[in-house]
């Protein structure tokens, strides 16, 4: 790794929060890296009013967090934080060593991931992934996931011990702060190298749609591991060696 210690910035998806980066930072740490896991505005705790939610709100609030960090950037997105991570990359990209994906929505400029899922959904009808589970309130505005569907979905290849502590701790999330829209240019994001953590088995951002979004957005160096959703919780050391070399490389 450089000599300059690298602040991970770790971006969780939806429904989620800070807590999910829990299990992977001591591996993280062990490689040199700094850890900052900060909860996104329009979730849990920080839902606020959930027609305020958007993308803009994410991104400013991890810059003026991030106004305290010195040092360079490996901004890392876990699914919906993939898209997170994509426009904070293209407003501090001068700051930024890398973009990872863990699962992640990477997706090109313009595009939602819900118009990448649904030219695919009837090739492969399992990419509708958690839509089906998802319980609305707040006129459409919030969500949140069936226990049961974030155990089947989200968290099937963990055990039984560490799915029950995590389930209750996935909460409310806005559909502003969700289905999320990056827009970037080829001359800052596009020119930040990219890792993309494929995730097997997961049945949420499944592999085809994964898969699809390595080819919209070309380029990234690609790392697959055997898991469900969540690699950080169900392989946090191969997930902290993949990033390790990704920086280092």
């Amino acid at each position: 790794m450089p000599d300059t210690q690298i602040t991970a910035i770790l971006i969780h998806g939806a429904w989620a929060g800070g807590w999910v980066w829990e299990t992977i930072t001591p591996y993280l740490e062990e490689r040199g890296f700094r850890a900052l896991a900060p909860d996104l505005p329009g979730c849990g705790a920080r839902l606020g009013n959930p027609a305020e939610a958007s993308i803009e709100r994410c991104v400013a609030d991890l810059e003026k967090q991030l106004e305290e960090i010195e040092g360079p950037l490996l901004l890392v997105g876990h699914s919906g934080g993939g898209a997170v991570a994509t426009q904070l990359a293209e407003s501090i990209a001068e700051r930024v060593i890398g973009v990872a994906y863990l699962a992640g929505m990477m997706l090109p400029s313009g595009t939602g991931f819900g118009e990448v899922v649904g030219e695919m959904v009837k090739e492969f009808p399992e990419a509708s992934g958690i839509g089906p589970f998802l319980e609305w309130e707040a006129d459409g505005l919030v969500s949140r996931v069936q226990p049961s569907a974030i155990r089947n979905i989200f968290l099937q290849d963990v055990s039984k011990q560490v799915a029950e502590q995590a389930i209750c701790r996935f909460t409310a999330q806005a559909e502003g702060s969700r289905a999320l829209v990056p827009r970037w240019t080829q001359a800052r994001f596009g020119q930040l190298p990219r890792l993309y953590v494929e995730a097997l088995q997961d049945r949420s951002v499944v592999l085809p749609v994964q898969r699809r979004m390595q080819q919209l957005v070309p380029g990234a160096k690609v790392v697959s591991l055997n898991t469900g959703h969540v690699p950080q919780v169900a392989a946090p050391e191969p997930v902290a060696d993949a990033l390790a070399e990704f920086i280092s490389g």
